[in-house]
């Protein structure tokens, strides 16, 4: 089969001669080689989470070490370098998806070629080392074994960003892997907005619980406990998988120790969740956050399947789904008023309490030390204070020896509390060791993204909040596979997508306004 370059408008007037679509479609059937060999290694990734037995951790890493290393051959193929060359001067001649295809592969293989793969076995090196100490040092609560590898994974990263992507500053680099076009300045300018409206609010919040703490208080049935019986919670998150959009005959619902969403292509889209007696709501909460990662992801572009222009537009992209779903929706009353009989269903003991006990035990706003226990008012700041000692570490403000100091001055100035080790501070998150600087701006600008879509979606579909109490929410799942999945990364940045579909890039000022409306109601502020 073709992959025809005249199926969407090209730029100019001008169509692909034989000879450009001829090369395109060489280009093509590389790059869907490339996407067959990235599933299989996505897949052994999921079943070491799932399904592996312990003791086949050796075997297994030998295995995803020699897969890595067809992967790297495959990216680094002289032959699409040689095709893409060709191609970019008659680019305009191309649709727009056909376009983005290019433009993808183009930045796609210049970026692996420039990584050796002594570099890239220094990394992967490196990465299993790291993770282990991180591992080791949060359990004994022990940072300073933990920071010589932190040291060293920095000035790797450092290397690989000078290396592949020379043209941009170092800490822009970084922020790019996850979130491409995003830059510091832009992050500084969206994050200032928030920080400065956030603080008065969590104040006003606080001033008014430690006034009135019963504002805190659960239905006794919700609070956790042996009637919470996670086989039941299992079926019960299955159940609303299913109601909101999940498609189970294209996935499947697992249990992991981390929710995650993983699997090997849109047609094999797994997720994972978790369940305990005591916090029933951790395990829909976290059902929906992951089912909005797989619908992006079951979503994405039918026409363009197995091609670079149809995978997903960076990681605030991909948050701004779960969160849509998981708060915007999940999160709502009129949501709890559709899900609350079901609750009844499989917990009889519940039977007492209303849509409005549901919501309120879903809301409460209160500062953790922990970001993933974090409500969504107090969230930003978790993730405000990891951007700002990123960037600090990047510039060489801040040392890694001076993380845990920093990371408790600016908790407590942020949130007012202070973690009492660093198990409960500067090591909690997994990131850092893995080499994952400038993936934490991606969880708030996602939450940010998903009010303005929300917000349009509100606007071009008045009837939204009705359908949710009813349970009828394949109206805005089919919203936003139209505006949002099957676009896939065809926009180039979050920033020009936002503007597609809402006509604004990202506007920092929706998402406080929502936090400011709904909680001011909540807590009668």
């Amino acid at each position: 089969a073709t992959s025809r370059g005249l199926e969407h408008a090209p730029a100019g007037n001008e169509m692909p001669s034989a000879e450009v679509q001829a090369d395109y479609d060489k280009l093509c059937e590389k790059l869907r080689k490339l996407t067959h060999l990235s599933g299989t290694m996505e897949l052994l990734g999921w079943d070491e989470q799932v399904m592996m037995p312990t003791g086949a951790e050796e075997a297994r890493g030998n295995q995803k070490a020699a897969l890595a290393g067809v992967v790297h051959d495959a990216k680094v193929d002289k032959e699409i370098g040689v095709l893409v060359e060709k191609l970019w001067p008659h680019r305009e001649t191309l649709g727009e998806y056909e376009r983005a295809n290019v433009r993808e592969a183009k930045e796609s293989w210049e970026r692996a070629s420039r990584m050796s793969s002594e570099l890239a076995s220094r990394e992967a090196l490196l990465e299993s080392k790291a993770y282990s100490a991180w591992v080791t040092a949060r359990e004994t609560n022990d940072y300073p074994s933990f920071a010589p590898l932190l040291g060293e994974m920095l000035e790797l990263q450092k290397e690989i960003y000078r290396t592949t992507k020379p043209d941009m500053l170092l800490y822009d680099a970084a922020i790019d892997a996850f979130d491409p076009k995003m830059k510091e300045p832009r992050l500084v300018e969206i994050f200032k907005a928030v920080k400065d409206d956030l603080a008065p609010l969590i104040k006003n919040i606080a001033a008014k619980v430690a006034a009135d703490p019963s504002l805190h208080e659960v239905a006794a049935p919700l609070r956790g406990g042996p009637d919470w019986d996670p086989v039941q919670q299992a079926a019960m998150c299955k159940e609303i998988a299913g109601a909101i959009g999940f498609d189970f005959k294209l996935g499947r619902m697992d249990v992991s120790v981390h929710p995650f969403t993983g699997g090997s292509h849109p047609t094999d889209v797994r997720i994972t969740t978790r369940y305990s007696e005591e916090n029933w709501i951790e395990g829909v909460a976290g059902t929906i956050h992951e089912c909005g990662h797989a619908m992006y992801e079951q979503g994405r572009s039918k026409e363009h399947m197995d091609l670079p222009v149809s995978e997903a537009l960076g990681m605030a992209v991909h948050e701004s789904q779960s969160l849509l779903w998981e708060r915007m929706v999940g999160q709502s009353l009129a949501f709890w008023e559709w899900a609350t009989p079901i609750v009844h269903k499989y917990f009889p003991h519940t039977k007492s309490c209303t849509a409005q006990d549901m919501y309120h035990a879903v809301n409460m706003v209160e500062p953790s030390l922990i970001r993933v226990d974090a409500d969504e008012v107090t969230y930003p700041l978790h993730v405000i204070l990891r951007f700002e000692i990123e960037r600090d570490l990047f510039s060489g403000k801040v040392s890694v020896d001076d993380l845990p100091t920093v990371w408790n001055a600016r908790m407590e100035e942020y949130l007012g509390i202070v973690p009492g080790s660093d198990k409960e501070g500067v090591l909690q998150d997994v990131h850092w060791s893995g080499g994952a600087f400038g993936y934490f701006p991606s969880y708030s600008l996602g939450a940010m993204m998903a009010t303005q879509l929300f917000d349009q979606a509100k606007e071009e579909m008045p009837s939204l909040e009705a359908d949710i109490r009813k349970g009828e929410f394949a109206p805005l799942k089919k919203w936003l596979n139209e505006k949002v999945h099957d676009k896939g990364s065809m926009p180039g940045s979050a920033d020009a997508l936002l503007e597609a579909v809402t006509n604004k890039p990202l506007d920092p000022s929706i998402f406080m306004k929502y936090l400011t409306d709904k909680y001011t109601t909540m807590y009668s502020l």
